[in-house]
């Protein structure tokens, strides 16, 4: 595969992005790192946590940040996908509990298997992500408090190796794990020829964006997480 796989550009936001290209490297693909979106810290204190009975995280990026944060451990912790419980789970925390899917599919899981008296959950995510889940949780009882700790921005450009890529004309698969992500991308892409470069992307609405510029296609995971993601790319390989 190796010999004839085109190069994969990883543009997902670190520390996550060198992650995946490990992935792809110990599978003897050659991976181009390259995020079209850098994490940022925000000046924003967290509520007193003894008003919680849960903290929830929409991602391995708000667990880093909440322990950068807090000291706090003891408090459970709601998480979207394995990634995100795998990070909770290193650093320290219990009880950590896991969906599987989007942050809906959260909401629809807190509800199910909540067992505590206190329904207060402190929401720790990026500045984008206050909403739908809030939402969802609060037509169930719950009480939610959204702390945005850090922001997701656009990348000042393509890193070096993915830019001469993408100039070149060469066959090319682009990974996308977030619709910002996508976005972002084009931004950064603008003005270059993206008809020899495939996409593959974590979900429909990372797809939309990317569905209306010219490319070599657009392939959407059938579920919105890493696993599922790996699996489309290797599709998206077989099928090249």
């Amino acid at each position: 595969m190796a010999d004839t796989a085109p190069p994969i550009i990883v543009t997902r936001t670190e520390p996550g992005a060198s992650e995946t290209a490990a992935r792809l490297r110990e599978k003897g693909l050659e991976a181009i790192v390259s995020p079209a979106l850098e994490l940022a810290s925000r000046d924003e204190a967290l509520p007193d946590l003894s008003e919680f009975g849960g903290l929830v995280f929409t991602s391995a990026n708000g667990v880093r940040f909440f322990a950068e944060a807090s000291e706090a451990r003891d408090l459970p912790a709601w998480c979207v996908g394995p990634a995100t419980a795998s990070e909770a789970l290193r650093e320290g925390f219990s009880p950590v509990h896991q969906s599987s899917g989007n942050a809906h599919d959260l909401a629809h899981y807190i509800a199910h298997h909540w067992s505590g008296t206190r329904k207060a959950l402190l929401h720790v995510a990026n500045a984008a992500a206050k909403g739908d889940l809030a939402c969802a949780l609060e037509t169930e009882g719950f009480d939610v408090t959204f702390a945005a700790l850090y922001e997701a921005r656009q990348a000042p450009s393509l890193s070096p190796d993915a830019l001469a890529l993408l100039k070149s004309g060469a066959r090319t698969i682009c990974l996308v794990h977030s619709a910002k992500g996508a976005n972002a991308f084009l931004s950064l892409a603008n003005g270059l020829n993206l008809s020899k470069t495939d996409f593959v992307v974590i979900s429909p609405q990372a797809a939309a964006s990317l569905e209306q510029v010219p490319s070599g296609g657009v392939h959407v995971a059938r579920h919105p997480d890493e696993a599922h993601l790996m699996d489309c790319l290797d599709e998206a390989l077989a099928g090249r």
